[in-house]
């Protein structure tokens, strides 16, 4: 039982060669050992197979399933039996932090369902995913596909959130402040960037601001409430594109905003450009993390290389970072100074401001002792 190609799954069932198209938004390839699965599987059998590489292709009841899952991660939570050698240092706590949610999403990646080529999943007890695939995967083609479960929780997941959505005090009062994230679009959730970019002080008659990477959409909005009468967004993404322009339409702000597709910077010059691009270097493991991890750091040098010849005078380009990465051992302090210096720039203010997520004082987070000491900045540039 072997996938032919890294885009199609194939396995025997009822003595006969069976194939579906497989899909990961984590980009992963295809299995290439499939075992089917149902309620009769023991968790320490099918914790083995998920272990060796072995993909379970579910038949039995859905919310059996969910429960298996469940079992598997308290099997991967166990602490091992051997002790382990304390991190010589953040870096590589980091690291092996890193290992182990990779290690995990694999393993509990490994017990799939079927998705029909309209969205319907037909095991005993599914609930309806129509809704919740379509709005992360757009309009059925009528083509079934095989699909880590874990990943359809994820859509689901994500189609709450997208509904609820959430509340942004940087743009006023309630109701009319929530950004509503799209799957696979980062989700404000960490408002404090967001409090720094309403506070600091707009350069004189900044008319035009450009919002670089922008995601939601929710700086531009926030630049919006501020008065600035013109926004221009940009990102490559084209989920984020579309959840930017939901959201600017939502708030009525299409007046002032514009969302266009750009790598990084727009034609022209602004006397406003403001980035928040991913906090750390690295290569991001699933399209949800390209927010957080950025290759080495093509993003941030891409701004900070280019900012200067894009600044009208006397404008100032904004940088939102946090120094996670400096306690983690990933970036120093002169290394981001050095790329300043090296972009022509100068730095007018710095305007900082500490996390109030619940992992900033969560003793039990493998990197609980960098995120105790983080700091989120609001870093005011200016050309040299």
């Amino acid at each position: 039982m072997t996938a032919s190609d890294e885009s199609i799954l194939q396995w025997q069932e009822d003595g006969q060669e069976r194939q579906l198209r497989w899909r990961s938004e984590a980009g992963w390839s295809a299995p290439a050992r499939v075992q089917l699965a149902d309620d009769q599987m023991p968790a320490d059998v099918a914790y083995r197979l998920a272990c060796e590489g072995t993909a379970l292709l579910w038949r039995g009841d859905f919310q059996n399933a969910r429960q298996l899952l469940q079992a598997l991660g308290r099997r991967l939570d166990r602490p091992p039996r051997k002790a382990v050698a304390a991190p010589a240092s953040p870096a590589e706590a980091f690291h092996r932090h890193r290992q182990a949610q990779a290690r995990r999403a694999r393993v509990l990646g490994m017990v799939l369902i079927e998705v029909d080529g309209n969205y319907a999943v037909h095991l005993r007890r599914a609930p309806d995913l129509r809704t919740a695939i379509g709005e992360a995967w757009g309009p059925p083609d009528g083509q079934p596909c095989a699909v880590a479960m874990r990943e359809c929780f994820g859509l689901v997941g994500a189609h709450e959130w997208r509904k609820k959505g959430v509340e942004v005090p940087a743009l006023g009062p309630p109701p009319a402040n929530r950004i509503h994230a799209h799957y696979g679009v980062f989700s404000p959730v960490r408002g404090e960037y967001l409090d720094l970019i309403g506070a600091a002080p707009l350069p004189v008659g900044a008319s035009l601001a450009w919002d670089i990477g922008t995601g939601t959409g929710v700086i531009a909005a926030v630049l919006a409430r501020r008065g600035i009468a013109r926004i221009v967004g940009t990102d490559l993404n084209p989920r984020a594109l579309a959840c930017a322009r939901d959201n600017i339409q939502r708030l009525d702000l299409q007046r002032q905003v514009e969302i266009v597709e750009a790598d990084l910077f727009p034609a022209g010059v602004a006397p406003l450009i403001v980035c928040n691009p991913p906090w750390l270097p690295g290569k991001p493991s699933s399209m949800l993390e390209q927010a957080v991890y950025d290759p080495g750091s093509r993003m941030l040098r891409g701004f900070l290389g280019g900012l200067r010849e894009r600044l009208a005078p006397g404008g100032e380009g904004w940088l939102v970072l946090s120094d996670l990465a400096e306690h983690l051992g990933l970036r120093s302090r002169d290394e981001l100074h050095a790329l300043f210096n090296a972009g022509g720039l100068v730095v007018r203010e710095r305007l900082d401001v500490r996390p109030r997520h619940p992992k900033a004082s969560d003793a039990s987070d493998p990197l609980s002792a960098a995120r105790g000491r983080e700091v989120t900045s609001l870093w005011r540039l200016g050309a040299a």
